[in-house]
């Protein structure tokens, strides 16, 4: 049996892929998007498809959050501030849309008894790095004044109200906390690593790596990302759990940027730039961020399909259209 969800933040990065995985399993989806980050361009391969609604408007708006959740079955909340750029320069913005739309869009699931899938980050984390990353692992933070703070802090309220709503009033909720996640239609304008390097080095220019690039992270692919959220979606054991996704492929991002360079056959050079050049000062960073995603293993069987290699020259042909089309 088919269902109909809510996606908010659904013309977005993730979002976008997941509803073409929805429909084209045989759900019906609606999305909710305010386009600030999002696009609608981005949904441009089903925006004709009868069983999808695209509806502009706001998480921060109650009635209108209220209306569309009555008339769905399960509700897929993706809709927040993302990428350390945006989070640093407009960290109030980015506070307010996590904590008030995550609290709207609950309250909402709650009255209209609706199961909902909240998508967390692997910011919650913090500077916590010693070993792949558990869901039960400790959270270690800097001061409240630094604003990647604020917004781990902004994430860990949204997963204590879901997971208040669970214990107390029996809300099926599940949250995820996703990982580095990279794809096509994936902007390098909000601090995203790979689209940032990969279009540097086909435009020719010098790579810009932040630190001394030896930070660690893995990346997974977009689409094993919504397989495994699909996944979620269907298995009654995900109810009142939180789930780590992303891949274990780690790499230190000055090793990454001369990966990028030589998968793309580039002349650029890799230049190191201070993370107060970068952002500003007082700005913090964590050396090493990897999942360990048996959890979701184990309940799903999921694991990435998709390797760095396959990443990279996805994202680059992806960057070399683009030039292409720019330049025509």
């Amino acid at each position: 049996m088919r269902s109909r969800y809510l996606v908010t933040g659904g013309a977005g990065f993730i979002g976008s892929h997941l509803v073409e995985a929805l429909l084209d399993r045989g759900d019906s989806v609606v999305v909710l998007d305010n386009l600030s980050t999002g696009q609608i361009q981005n949904l441009a391969a089903v925006a004709e498809h009868p069983a999808l609604t695209i509806v502009h408007g706001s998480v921060l708006d109650e009635l209108q959050v209220d209306e569309l959740v009555h008339e769905v079955d399960g509700v897929i909340h993706l809709a927040a501030a993302v990428g350390v750029k945006l989070i640093v320069e407009q960290p109030l913005r980015s506070f307010i849309t996590n904590i008030r739309g995550s609290e709207i869009v609950l309250q909402a699931a709650y009255r209209h008894r609706r199961r909902i899938l909240l998508a967390s980050t692997s910011e919650i984390y913090g500077k916590n790095g010693s070993e792949p990353l558990s869901e039960e692992a400790d959270r270690i933070l800097g001061s409240p004044g630094i604003a990647r703070w604020a917004y781990s802090t902004a994430k860990a309220v949204d997963e204590i109200l879901a997971f208040a709503y669970h214990r107390e009033r029996g809300l099926p909720t599940t949250i995820v906390r996703l990982f580095n996640t990279v794809g096509p239609r994936q902007s390098p304008a909000y601090g995203m690593v790979i689209p940032r390097l990969v279009r540097q080095a086909v435009a020719g220019d010098p790579l810009t790596v932040h630190g001394d690039g030896n930070q660690t992270r893995c990346f997974c692919h977009v689409d094993d990302v919504v397989t495994a959220l699909v996944g979620l979606l269907d298995e009654p054991g995900a109810i009142g759990e939180v789930f780590n996704i992303g891949s274990q492929e780690e790499i230190s991002i000055l090793e990454l940027a001369n990966r990028v360079v030589e998968e793309a056959a580039s002349s650029s050079s890799v230049k190191l730039i201070s993370y107060a050049d970068a952002y500003d000062v007082g700005f913090e960073d964590m050396q090493r961020r990897v999942p360990n995603t048996t959890k979701i293993r184990q309940l799903t069987g999921w694991t990435p399909r998709f390797t760095l290699h396959d990443i990279l020259v996805q994202t680059i042909a992806e960057a070399e259209s683009e030039l292409k089309e720019n330049n025509s």
